[in-house]
């Protein structure tokens, strides 16, 4: 089919030429008569041809050559009319050709987006996996870590605990050394005042005494005078005189020299015992007064260490319900943390840390006898 329309197409082209070249020859001659005869002709185009077909026979006339152009030419319109139906058949098959090349065309595309599309889900399925890997080691990782530093915790914890209970032990021990000290000078104190107060007593036993001996020295002096009186009246001739009678004895003494010695004499002995006394009084008053004043420095100590101890112990109990309440808050991390592990549906992770769990050594741990006494 494509070489007949080749064919044809070559043969038109042929006709075409050598009309053209008849025309061409028939306008030069019709230029020679007009220009001999002054007559106008206009050569005429191939569609004026086709449209005008009977105004051609003239010019067939002429020679046998235009004539055989123009039957063949008229031959030719007729192949030409016949060909319409295989142009038409030519550009369906094209339209055809076309569509196939645009679907092949298509298919090509999309067999390249499927692959595109093929590696790039491949890529994703490769990147995901990576994700989850890194995100297993990653979980591992945390895991581990939140292990190691809940064991560092507990350690530390355990650590702290057992600094509390030595310094809290040691703080108990020495208030309780400083206790009995105190109450050992305490009781030193009062034992002491309790012997001053006996030898406060015995003093002024002594002075009555002493008051009492030197009266009777007195007298017995008396008697031992008036005994040398009689023994000198005896010397000397004279007549014994009766014993003296108490009236004599106060009449001696109620002489006025006597009288003045005498008094004189008691008046001494009784400012020398006054001063012994007063100065017995004032050393036992300087003396409680010191006493009383290291009592109440003792008592003072004694309500400081106390309320001191009272604070120790206070401290104590905040610090164990400060690690109670860490502990707590660990226990309810680690729940928390499982739960989330267990919501998620996620396996458990195997812990690297070969150290194993144990409990708090609080609940464990004796306490101290001190701590018992004094919370006693």
């Amino acid at each position: 089919m494509g070489e007949l329309e080749d064919l044809g197409e070559l043969g038109l082209l042929l006709v075409d030429a050598m009309l053209i070249s008849h025309m061409r020859q028939k306008s030069t001659a019709t230029e020679n008569a007009t220009s001999a005869g002054n007559v106008y002709s206009v050569p005429m185009c191939s569609d004026e041809m086709e449209k005008r077909p009977h105004e051609i026979e003239p010019f067939g006339k002429v020679g046998f050559v235009p004539a055989l152009l123009v039957t063949g030419r008229r031959e030719w319109w007729q192949i030409d009319s016949r060909k319409g139906p295989t142009k038409k058949s030519n550009r369906d098959g094209k339209r055809c050709k076309k569509a196939e090349i645009k679907q092949a065309r298509a298919e090509q595309e999309e067999e390249f987006i499927s692959n595109t599309l093929f590696k790039k889900i491949q890529a994703l399925q490769k990147e995901k996996e990576t994700l989850a890997v890194n995100y297993e080691k990653e979980e591992e990782f945390l895991t581990n870590e939140l292990s190691r530093k809940l064991m560092q915790l507990q350690h530390e914890k355990a650590e702290l605990e057992q600094h509390l209970e030595q310094e809290q032990e040691f703080q108990v021990n020495k208030l309780m050394k400083k206790i009995k000290k105190l109450e050992n000078d305490t009781i030193s104190k009062q034992l002491t005042l309790e012997q001053l107060r006996r030898e406060k007593i015995d003093l002024e036993n002594t002075l009555e005494q002493e008051q009492e001996a030197l009266v009777n020295r007195l007298w017995k002096r008396m008697d031992k005078l008036e005994a040398e009186k009689r023994i000198l009246q005896e010397k000397l001739d004279q007549p014994v005189s009766a014993p003296p009678s108490p009236r004599d004895i106060s009449m001696e003494i109620d002489s006025p020299e006597n009288m003045m010695r005498h008094i004189r004499f008691l008046k001494n002995e009784v400012e020398r015992l006054k001063k012994q006394l007063r100065a017995a009084q004032l050393q036992h008053s300087e003396k409680m007064a010191q006493y009383l004043e290291e009592e109440r420095h003792m008592r003072e100590e004694n309500l400081r260490l106390q309320r001191k101890l009272q604070r120790e112990m206070e401290r104590r109990e905040a610090l164990c319900r400060q690690l109670s309440e860490s502990e707590s808050s660990l226990e309810m991390d680690d729940e928390r943390y499982f739960n989330e592990m267990s919501a998620q549906g996620l396996r458990p992770r195997t812990v690297s840390s070969p150290i194993p769990y144990t409990p708090s050594p609080s609940s464990s741990r004796p306490i101290s006898p001190e701590v018992v006494k004094q919370d006693a």
